[in-house]
């Protein structure tokens, strides 16, 4: 089972305390609240439920959830 754009929005969002609805796929994440721990949290999270090959560096780089999907092999 792949991981998908919208779990990963979810995730974001829960993360944030944020409604998924509220966080756009195509910004960037930091604005809205995301630190350093947070995306290692979220990592984890998907390390342990999906085989991720992307690290924190990558996502650290790109903080939007367009350019995760892409590195972390949303379907």
């Amino acid at each position: 089972m792949a991981l998908t754009i919208e779990e990963i929005r979810a995730d974001v969002a829960d993360c944030l305390g944020e409604d998924p609805a509220d966080i756009p796929v195509d910004e960037n994440l930091v604005d809205y609240g995301l630190d350093s721990v947070r995306i290692m949290a979220l990592l984890e999270r998907w390390r342990s439920a999906y085989d991720i090959k992307a690290d924190f560096a990558d996502l650290a780089e790109q903080p939007a959830i367009e350019a995760w999907a892409l590195l972390l092999g949303a379907a």
